[in-house]
């Protein structure tokens, strides 16, 4: 684990209907920046979908597309202890929250629909406040049809 708490970054992105899938470096997870260069350098036409986890504790999903980014944070409250997350709610133009203990997503649930992931999956998925980063980024995955390969992936990346 780096200084930011980042365990992984990872992107998929769609180009003539075939699926693509990375490990990126730690570090696109450092910064809201980093992670939008990153995803913007990839071969991704109609935008790439990435996937930071940090310390175990939240996952934040960004789709890039041109210059627009979509964002969604699954634990708002997690602002107060990961400067990546404020970046997040500043972005978004949300404040803070009070309550630290309240695990509650933040952003746009609708960032997959196109993929065949709807908000109310979205929602559904992270209601479950059980449910480790991997384990939202592989949830997600199945309902687009790439759990397999996005284990796999997040089976490389060392620890």
């Amino acid at each position: 684990m780096d200084d930011a708490g980042v365990d992984f970054v990872v992107a998929l992105w769609r180009d003539e209907g075939e699926w693509s899938t990375i490990a990126l470096a730690n570090e696109s997870g450092d910064s809201l920046e980093a992670l939008e260069a990153a995803l913007r350098r990839l071969p991704a036409p109609t935008g790439a979908v990435g996937f930071v986890s940090v310390a175990d504790e939240f996952l934040l999903v960004a789709r890039v597309v041109g210059e627009r980014t979509r964002l969604l944070l699954t634990d708002m409250s997690s602002a107060h202890d990961w400067p990546l997350a404020g970046q997040v709610l500043e972005r978004l133009g949300v404040p803070k929250p009070e309550d630290v203990d309240d695990v509650v997503p933040v952003g746009d649930l609708t960032l997959l629909n196109d993929l065949g992931v709807h908000a109310d999956d979205l929602d559904m998925i992270l209601d479950d406040i059980d449910l480790y980063p991997d384990e939202i980024v592989i949830a997600i995955a199945d309902r687009i049809g790439l759990a397999n390969t996005i284990e796999e992936l997040l089976g490389a990346i060392p620890s």
